[in-house]
């Protein structure tokens, strides 16, 4: 009988936070790769050059060998199936258009079967990514037919549409070469960067210090003008007409040319320059009124340039120039032919918005087609041989002259966002050459636009782009912020529930508002909001989410951190009570507790590096999570005596511990007893590892002795009791 190589999919997770594998998120697939166990790929006739041939770009990933082409060797010794898949689910996704780089895969206790974990930035994607990559898998292994191109154009359409915006994920980036955490609020481009109180919130261009007042000032075409010229910012001449003939009085009122644009117009849309006569403004009055809300703006047409300058709080950190288009007939192709030909032959040009420039489609562009009519033009025209046709005289504002931009010009357009009143602008002006003084030139600015596209600036048409993500990331926080709040992760299972409770009081009467999740519910400084286990990834998120939070207090359990992630990505503090087994680890294959080491350190290797990891000292495997620790270590033990509460005092580091009755801190030879264990109430006093944990903690947040005793005393177990 012929054996089944096949690969089976037995369960697939999504863990959106620190994991037992990595620090990012990755999806979790539990495969069974049956008869193929017993067949690696150098066993397999064939499998490996039909799988490089599928994927020639397997030769960049490195793996275990550390050397480009090290996955490539590992195929040629002998891997397995499971292996393979990881690496065919990464190289998808990058061929889509969306960088990874991390992937795992690991056996479990059951013969065939095994944990493939690969980083991916979007649930969807990487679940599709892992669907595909076995059916690629299984294609090469069988030698049958696979659409790479298709699969990866499904993938590239996936990420185009569920994955951040670029403008949005180059902000994400800066964000995160800062060490600011950013969380997606929403399937759009809404993003919050920081925790809590120290949150910020960007909506691609947008942050929550855009005002709605200035945005609608800036969509009013005619009152933006009206208030940058009595600030003395250059703007055309205009008026607001309702009808062609009124158009045509107002362009002879003004002074030939004019140009005409929609009173609410964005992006060029309806807008016609250089109009001399009086059936072109008719025509082009046609066009505006089509395109916007009834009324148009006529108004003195300037010659030059297109310019696009990104104004960040009070400065221009980034400008565009635009050029004019132009194609030269040869007596032969028509008008759209040699659009093609000269025009969107162009490798910058494309329709997706990783494209610097667009294409330029005759039959989508109403302007194109009346510049082409001004001219006896259509698009089946077929022009003279060496008849120069103009296609855009304005647009195409992809061209990075940052570098050429004179002073006084930057100067009005960063006046003109700050008269509308926006933090984050894009000021649309016409130069004849950005790089001279302003007054020596007839330039204006012709708009000002709130939630500027930032793609120009990021990917132009040539050079490298300007970091503008990094400006819009320093306009909203200062070099010293990081957008994080004190955050206390506590894993174990010695009462860590109310422990968190614990901890989470101490803070509070420090004078933080506090939130807390934890397996006794969700709790806003000491008022219980949801009564429900809250030791998950969700309520974290809403702990985060709260922009009134100071300072939050998370109870991890190892299961959460195996099925979900930690709700954050690094925290202040982090504690660890014991790394015991206990059945509900079964589920995950984690089977006993030299196993469950490798999840409980997920909450040791997030700790800041100006954190702090609180361990028992009691708790010999816990113990070892100590050198894994970035920041600082503080022990805690009931013996004062204990060897590594000696060893480490030695050293001039910080303990906890019980002598004679007292709770003690200690630093160094120093000690100072905090109070005595037995004048709490009863419920504590019998936990006094608990006790010793929650006031190692507080200590580590620098909560005064004096503070955390008064917390001691006034704390109640009872979450009904527990005084506000």
């Amino acid at each position: 009988m012929t054996r089944q190589k096949k690969i089976n999919i037995l369960r697939v997770n999504h863990l959106r936070g620190p994991n037992f594998w990595t620090y990012r998120a990755v999806i979790e697939a539990w495969v069974d790769i049956g008869d193929l166990e017993d067949f690696p790929s150098n066993t397999l006739p064939g499998f490996y050059e039909r799988l490089t041939g599928y994927l020639p770009g397997l030769i960049e990933h490195e793996c275990s060998p550390g050397v480009r082409g090290g996955f490539l060797q590992r195929l040629q010794e002998g891997t397995w199936a499971a292996h393979i898949l990881e690496h065919v689910c990464l190289e998808l996704q990058n061929m889509a258009g969306m960088r990874t780089g991390f992937g795992k895969a690991r056996q479990t206790s059951q013969t065939g079967v095994y944990k493939v974990a690969f980083r991916t930035r979007q649930e969807d994607v990487g679940r599709r990514a892992l669907h595909l990559g076995r059916d690629l898998v299984e294609a090469a292994i069988h030698d049958t037919p696979f659409d790479v191109a298709k699969a990866v154009e499904e993938l590239h359409d996936m990420v185009d549409s569920l994955c951040l915006g670029p403008s949005t994920a180059h902000i994400v980036d800066a964000a995160t070469a800062r060490g600011i955490p950013h969380t997606r609020l929403t399937d759009g481009n809404l993003v919050q960067l920081g925790y809590g109180i120290a949150q910020r919130r960007i909506w691609t261009a947008e942050t929550d210090q855009t005002s709605a007042i200035a945005e609608e000032i800036a969509s009013d075409k005619d009152m933006t003008k009206r208030l940058l010229q009595a600030c003395g910012v250059p703007v055309p001449h205009g008026q607001v007409v309702q009808s062609a003939a009124q158009a045509w009085e107002a362009a002879q009122s003004i002074g030939l040319p004019v140009a005409i644009k929609p009173y609410d117009g964005n992006h060029g849309r309806g807008v016609a320059l250089d109009l001399e006569n009086q059936a072109d403004i008719e025509a082009a009055f046609a066009l505006a009124h089509q395109e916007g809300d009834g009324q148009v703006i006529v108004e003195e047409f300037i010659r030059g340039n297109e310019h696009r300058l990104l104004v960040v709080g009070r400065q221009v950190v980034a400008a565009a120039r635009g050029t004019t288009l132009y194609v030269h007939g040869d007596g032969i192709s028509t008008m759209n032919q040699l659009v093609d030909q000269q025009i969107n032959s162009d490798p910058r040009r494309g329709r997706a918005e990783s494209f610097p420039l667009n294409v330029v489609d005759l039959s989508e562009s109403p302007e194109v087609l009346l510049e082409l009519e001004r001219i006896g033009l259509a698009p089946q025209s077929v022009p003279a041989a060496g008849q120069k046709v103009l296609i855009q005289r304005n647009g195409n504002v992809a061209f990075d002259v940052t570098s050429e931009l004179h002073p006084s010009v930057a100067q009005a357009a960063a006046l003109a966002a700050r008269v509308v009143g926006l933090d984050i602008a894009g000021v649309d002006m016409v130069l004849e050459n950005c790089a001279l003084p302003l007054e020596g030139q007839r330039g204006a600015v012709i708009e000002v636009n709130a939630s500027p596209g930032l793609l120009a600036h990021i990917k132009p048409a040539n050079g490298t782009g300007q970091p503008v993500g990094t400006a819009i990331i320093s306009h909203l926080f200062d070099s010293k912020q990081d957008g994080r709040i004190p955050i206390v992760g506590i894993t174990g299972t010695h009462n860590t529930g109310r422990m968190a409770r614990l901890v989470a009081w101490l803070v509070h009467i420090s004078g933080k508002h506090v939130g807390l999740a934890c397996s006794e519910g969700l709790y806003l400084d000491s008022r219980r909001v949801d009564a429900a286990d809250s030791s998950t990834w969700d309520a974290g998120q809403r702990i985060l989410m709260n922009r009134s939070v100071q300072a939050a207090v998370f109870e991890n359990p190892c299961t959460t951190i195996l099925g979900q992630g930690l709700a954050y990505d690094k925290c202040q503090v982090g504690v660890v009570t014991d790394v015991t087994w206990h059945e509900g680890l079964r589920d995950f294959d984690i089977l006993d507790a030299e196993q469950n080491f490798k999840v409980a350190r997920t909450q040791v290797d997030v700790v800041l590096p100006s954190g702090t990891a609180v361990i028992n000292a009691m708790d010999a495997q816990a113990l070892e999570l100590a050198e894994l620790c970035d920041g600082r270590v503080i022990f805690y033990a009931v013996s004062p005596e204990h060897p590594t509460l000696l060893a480490h005092r030695a050293q001039g580091h910080q303990v906890v511990c019980l002598r004679e009755g007292n709770i003690v801190l200690a630093h160094g030879a120093h000690e100072r007893p905090l109070l005595r264990l037995d004048s709490l109430k009863p419920a504590k006093a019998a936990q006094p590892e608990m006790v010793m944990a929650a006031v190692a903690a507080a200590w580590a947040l620098n909560i005064t002795p004096e503070l955390i005793a008064a917390g001691l005393r006034t704390f109640e177990s009872n979450p009904q009791k527990t005084p506000y």
